[in-house]
Parts: structure tokens; C-alpha cells; sequence
């Protein structure tokens, strides 16, 4: 039991690390990409709007149709 619970200390101090390490600077020459034309997001959130759209129709017309036979 207790290497066991030394193996899982070790693994969850390995990930830690790994989790909260820094990614390493951007270069000094470029300029962060946050002007629009580098975020393409609006094609995207269009359709997924339109796709929950969809599923929450079709999930609440197969729930009518559920109450409807029994």
C-alpha cells in the first residue's frame, strides 16, 4: 500500500510540473496576432450555434414524441 501511495505522490508531482510550466516566450521580432484579421471567428461560431440549434429541436421533439406514446 505504501508504494502504492509513493508511485501516485511521484506521478502527481511529475504532472503537476508539467502542467504548470511556463510556455516559453514568443520571439522578440513578432507582434502577438491579435489584430482580427488573425482570429477567423466568425465562420465557426455560426455553425455551432446553428448545430445546438438543430440538436435541441431534435432532443425536444423526440422527448414530445416520447410523451405522446405512453
Amino acid at each position: 500500500m505504501k508504494l502504492l501511495k509513493n508511485l501516485f505522490l511521484l506521478f502527481f508531482v511529475l504532472l503537476t510540473n508539467v502542467i504548470l510550466s511556463a510556455p516559453p516566450p514568443p520571439p522578440a521580432g513578432s507582434p502577438g496576432c491579435w489584430p482580427p484579421p488573425c482570429i477567423p471567428v466568425d465562420g465557426g461560431i455560426g455553425f455551432l450555434i446553428a448545430a445546438g440549434a438543430a440538436y435541441g429541436v431534435k432532443k425536444l421533439y423526440n422527448t414530445r414524441q416520447k410523451k405522446q406514446t405512453i
